[in-house]
């Protein structure tokens, strides 16, 4: 009698170790770090730019 008690027990416990479904697994998406532009640059050549500008114009 113990025997079949301690294979009943053995095969609940087996059986629970199988749980859950044959979902695939969600996957998190990779994440992808852009480095932003450098405003430092376009924050001196948009002035130069412009100061040429007024100057071509002040020449003629």
């Amino acid at each position: 009698m113990k025997k079949l008690v301690l294979a009943a027990t053995l095969s609940v416990a087996a059986s629970t170790a199988f749980a859950g479904s044959m979902a695939e697994p969600v996957m998190e998406p990779a994440v992808i770090v852009e480095e932003a532009a450098s405003s430092s640059n376009a924050g001196i050549i948009v002035p130069l730019v412009l100061l040429a500008v007024v100057a071509a114009v002040a020449a003629n």
